[in-house]
C-alpha cells in the first residue's frame, strides 16, 4: 500500500516489485529492479526513504528516514532508522542500523548486530555484535553480497512475470 503524507507521495520505478502487503508512506522512492517484500514498512514521514537500484528489502523490515544504495540486501526483520547504507552492502536479519550511522560500500552487517548511532562501518568490513565491532571482509564474503542481490533481482522478476533485465 502506498499512502501520501504531508504532500509527499511514494514513487516506485515501473520495473520494481512491491508486495501488495508492504506499506510505503510519504517521501519514499524505490529504484529500478528493486524489491520490497511482504510486511516491509517504508516510512518517509519524517525524512526521505530512498531505496536504490536492484536493492531488496525483505519481510518485516522497517526503513525510516533512511538512504539505501544500489545492489543492497536488507535481511528479514532489520531496522534502518535515519541511517545510510551505501552500495553493494548486506544488512543481516534482525540487525539494527541506528540514527546517523553509515554502512559504507562492500560491507556486511551481521545478523542481529546493532550499528550504534553515528557509527561508521568502513568499506570492506563486517559489523558484528551488540554493540557492533568491525573486522575486514574476505574477497569471498564481498562476492557473496553480489550473489545475494542478484538472486533477489531474479526472484522479483519472476514475481513481476518478466526477465531479470526487465524484458
Amino acid at each position: 500500500m502506498e499512502r501520501p503524507f504531508d504532500g509527499e507521495t511514494p514513487t516506485v520505478a515501473d520495473d520494481a516489485f512491491v508486495s501488495e502487503i508492504a506499506y510505503a508512506v510519504g517521501d519514499v522512492e524505490v529504484g529500478s529492479r528493486s524489491s520490497i517484500w511482504p510486511f516491509v514498512c517504508l516510512r518517509g514521514d519524517g525524512g526521505r526513504v530512498t531505496v536504490g537500484t536492484e536493492t531488496n528489502v525483505q519481510e518485516f523490515t522497517m526503513l525510516h528516514g533512511a538512504t539505501v544504495g544500489d545492489e543492497v540486501t536488507i535481511g528479514h526483520g532489520a531496522v534502518v532508522d535515519y541511517a545510510d547504507v551505501h552500495d553493494h552492502a548486506l544488512v543481516g536479519m534482525g540487525s539494527a542500523v541506528m540514527g546517523g550511522a553509515v554502512v559504507e560500500s562492500n560491507c556486511i552487517v551481521a545478523s542481529n548486530a546493532v550499528v550504534r548511532q553515528g557509527q561508521r562501518v568502513p568499506e570492506g568490513h563486517m559489523a558484528y555484535g551488540v554493540p557492533a565491532d568491525t573486522r575486514p571482509l574476505s574477497d569471498e564474503q564481498v562476492a557473496q553480497i553480489g550473489e545475494t542481490h542478484r538472486n533477489y533481482v531474479e526472484l522479483a522478476a519472476r514475481y513481476r512475470g518478466t526477465a531479470a533485465d526487465g524484458s
